[in-house]
């Protein structure tokens, strides 16, 4: 018997009055939708369908910030502009511009105004062009903003409705289960024009969280995202959303109303008339993060977070024990889902993924060997009052320029590896700029910003890096040669469509090897990974090559036969071996 589908208003009702149920929830419904579409906007009859035709091979992104790339004469955003025309068209075919609004602190996450671009960097025009060309994805930093913004000082000079826009505490409160990822004090006391009130900072003390449990503040979040969608962005990245909705005495992370925030904006975006992807940014531990593709109701796609500690212990390491065995763990993305894979980012390499995944002495392992490489580790604060450590802070690059045993002459070939199984899994990739470009570790800018993640957010003036680029010798040019080919043979694929088959091979610990195949079967690829630095054999037999069919890997071009016998790999070599089309 067929189900009844549930209306849109019925649904969005129902949403509503779970997360207020001592509010009308009908009136909301009316405000949430003036809110999304506004007057002269407006939505589909029946909702998108969940499905695989959101993403395909060909997609793959570019994380930068909006002066990553700067001349001193143009506008940042133009200098990006150019960069993505002249080195990442046919490569890359979307970008995160990491959030290029004006702010305080935090490299750009403690948001002063979000209906403006920063003056610095460009304006919308500049935005709306990229996106023109670009899937364009934005920071929706939803769980706070800047103390020195306009909405934190309406709130400290009690001007409605921002006098009830933030989260409020009492140092008395039983705050002892909060998780939180700084080891800042959680609680900011502030003289308002209501008195002295102490406000809740999850990240800290420039970034005030916003009270969600006041709709206006709901509502303002949604016009923001109707501001976004109207200029171009067609990928939603919800900065930090784990922490949204707090409750004393809670661990206030992963709540149930978070979970219904999140429903609601696919509830919204699934009856867009603009195609609108949400991606959670949730970087704790697997059980965890997975819990945001909800019953393919919430997040489109969540970051595979294991993923970067776990590929950057095989590289030091030169075994794939633990990545497989997270691997083989994996459960396929719901449909209408898809994991968004990378190495590397704008912040450190999280080691909370990692938690029951590396043994501890794993862990510290790798954080020796990146700190005899010149990079950091951030801690967070435990709920006993002690430290853990947080991330890593590190070039991609530059902390694969060694083994546990020491350094080698296989770096780039072992970093070529690591971004190449990036390529090879489930998944969207993603590849942040420095990783494109071999940018090694910035030491000066830490000692000159005070913070351990400046390290990795390197300012390339563009005269030089065009210079660097244009010699093929140096390791700039060479890396992003490597990876861009890699990218362009990857997006002729159909076995690597981010819904494809992925399974785990039950190989030998030093590779690292899946089987992929094409949703409609005509593609098999076995993408395997030597992540050591010796050469290993593997018997043909091993790989379940069908005798009857040509088989060829599409990284080298070598014909590989099933009878053949052994499958020789090089150091760090990868090999992507695939049918012949009949």
């Amino acid at each position: 018997m067929a189900t009844k589908s549930v209306s849109f208003s019925a649904r969005l009702t129902e949403l509503l009055a779970f997360i207020y149920p001592d509010l009308d929830a009908s009136i909301l419904a009316t405000q949430v939708m003036e809110a999304f579409w506004p007057e002269g906007v407006h939505r589909r009859k029946r909702p998108r369908a969940p499905g695989n035709n959101l993403w395909s091979q060909r997609d793959a992104l570019l994380i930068s910030y909006g002066d990553s790339l700067i001349d001193g004469t143009h506008k940042p955003l133009d200098v990006l502009h150019d960069f993505l025309l002249t080195h990442m068209k046919g490569v890359i075919n979307g970008v995160h511009i990491l959030p290029f609004f004006p702010f305080t602190s935090d490299d750009g996450f403690a948001v002063t105004d979000y209906t403006k671009v920063n003056s610095t960097l460009g304006d919308w025009e500049d935005i709306q062009r990229i996106g023109g060309e670009f899937a364009l994805m934005s920071d929706l930093v939803l769980n706070h903003v800047s103390s020195q913004g306009t909405w934190f000082n309406a709130y400290l000079q009690g001007i409605p409705p921002y006098d009830k826009f933030f989260f409020e505490a009492s140092p008395d409160d039983d705050l002892s289960d909060v998780v939180r990822p700084r080891t800042s004090p959680l609680l900011r006391e502030v003289e308002t024009k209501n008195g002295t009130r102490h406000v809740w900072c999850t990240f800290s003390h420039d970034q005030v969280d916003l009270d969600y449990r006041n709709p206006e503040v709901l509502l303002e979040v949604l016009r923001i995202i109707r501001l976004h969608i109207d200029n171009g962005v067609r990928i939603l990245r919800l900065d930090a959303v784990a922490f949204l909705w707090k409750e004393i005495g809670t661990s206030s992370i992963h709540l149930p109303q978070t979970h219904a925030i999140i429903k609601l904006l696919r509830h919204l975006v699934n009856y867009a008339t603009e195609t609108v992807i949400l991606l959670t940014e949730t970087n704790v531990p697997r059980t965890e993060n997975l819990s945001y593709f909800g019953k393919r109701n919430e997040a489109h796609s969540v970051y595979n977070f294991p993923l970067p500690p776990l590929v950057l212990h095989a590289m030091m390491s030169g075994t794939a024990k633990y990545l497989l065995d997270w691997q083989r763990a994996m459960p396929p993305a719901p449909l209408g889902c898809a994991y968004l894979n990378f190495s590397a980012s704008h912040d450190g390499i999280g080691m909370r993924p990692a938690e029951g995944l590396l043994p501890q002495e794993e862990i510290d392992r790798m954080i020796d060997t990146v700190r005899d490489l010149g990079g950091l580790v951030s801690m967070r604060a435990l709920p006993d009052g002690g430290e853990a450590p947080y991330e890593l802070n590190t070039s991609f690059f530059e902390a694969t320029g060694r083994t546990f045993e020491g350094p080698d002459d296989h770096h780039v070939s072992r970093f070529l590896c690591s971004q190449t199984i990036v390529m090879s899994l489930e998944g969207i990739p993603a590849f942040y700029i420095h990783s494109m470009l071999a940018t090694p570790n910035d030491r000066d800018a830490v000692l000159r910003r005070g913070m351990n993640r400046a390290i990795n957010r390197h300012r390339w003036n563009y005269p030089e890096l065009k210079e660097s680029l244009s010699d093929p010798e140096t390791v700039h040019a060479r890396v992003l040669k490597l990876v861009s080919d890699r990218l362009r043979i990857r997006a002729e694929q159909p076995g690597l469509h981010p819904n494809a088959t992925n399974f785990t091979l039950n190989l030998e610990p030093r590779i690292f090897g899946i089987w992929r195949q094409s949703l409609d079967r005509t593609q098999s690829i076995f993408a395997l990974h030597n992540v050591s630095k010796e050469t290993v054999e593997i018997p043909a037999t091993q790989i379940n090559l069908i005798d009857d069919e040509g088989w060829i890997d599409l990284l080298s071009g070598e014909e590989i036969r099933a009878d053949q016998g052994a499958v020789v790999f090089a150091p760090y070599q990868c090999r992507w071996i695939s049918n012949l089309p009949s």
